[in-house]
């Protein structure tokens, strides 16, 4: 969209934005009888401390430029979501800022149901210092995810430069390393004071001088997403065809879902059922 029509669109979300917000929802006294449904603009500009007349202008698409300053106050004003928020940001042609504070990650129950729908394809599920959030039966028995690897037991950047079967069961390590760290660097930047990630970056560069080498480069994010060939000590050769897919409504998540050629697809599949025929019921 042109510009006229992105400052319209801004105006619209912004309208929709107030009116499905209640005065209670911000801590203000409704009052009497309210026309308006949600928020009146006045209290948005009172919460968010800034002009009524320039937030009038605002949705009514009016050609001004809001600052970071003021997209991150109306955000919390109108108590947007992640997704919400990054969509303002989008509308007002900004790019999102760095984070400074680090929200728990959760996983709905719902996504989890989907991991185990794709068996036997292997899935997991990353969120934003790279740490596995969930996965299936079949990444755990080409990854095995919960095998500990202290003291960063649940962390894919942590598996890839530390773990022997992982680099030895690679074949393009070098190459996936590279990628791996110059995506994981742009999610560094998004959460600058959050000293997790710190002290995983601290302790990488002590047991790793490929992280620190990779650390130090400038390679460009590309996508992780391609041919993937690994050796598996018990499986022997996998052949995939990865696929890097992000949550809408949490764009520090990602699901990373191998699919796997006919010979592994059957292999995996063996190996699935086997493991089920050894439980006990």
């Amino acid at each position: 969209m042109n510009d006229s029509e992105r400052r319209l669109a801004l105006g619209n979300f912004l309208r929709q934005a107030r009116s499905s917000i209640s005065p209670d929802d911000v801590g203000l006294s409704a009052g009497g009888r309210r026309r308006t449904q949600g928020l009146r603009r006045e209290e948005v500009a009172q919460l968010a401390s800034i002009g009524l007349s320039w937030y009038t202008r605002l949705e009514q698409g009016r050609d001004i430029s809001p600052s970071v300053g003021v997209l991150e106050s109306l955000a919390s004003a109108l108590k947007l979501t992640p997704n919400e928020r990054r969509h303002l940001f989008l509308l007002s042609g900004e790019s999102l800022p760095p984070q400074l504070a680090a929200a728990e990650e959760k996983i709905s129950p719902y996504v989890q149901k989907m991991l185990d729908e794709f068996n036997p394809n292997p899935a997991y599920v990353i969120g934003r210092r790279y740490d596995f959030l969930a996965w299936n039966a079949a990444a755990e028995a080409v990854f095995t995810i919960s095998r500990p690897s202290p003291p960063h037991d649940y962390n894919l950047m942590w598996r890839q430069f530390t773990d022997p079967v992982w680099r030895e069961g690679s074949e393009e390590w070098e190459t996936v390393s590279r990628r791996i760290v110059a995506e994981f660097k742009t999610s560094r930047a998004r959460y600058l004071e959050d000293m997790s990630f710190s002290q995983l970056i601290a302790d990488l560069k002590n047991v790793s001088s490929d992280f620190t080498r990779m650390w130090q480069g400038h390679e460009a994010p590309s996508s992780l997403d391609g041919y993937k060939k690994l050796l598996h000590p018990a499986l022997g050769v996998l052949e995939f065809e990865q696929i890097n897919l992000q949550f809408p409504n949490d764009p520090d998540q990602r699901m990373m879902l191998y699919l796997p050629d006919t010979a592994t697809k059957a292999r995996l599949k063996q190996n699935l059922l086997a493991s089920t025929n050894k439980r006990p019921f």
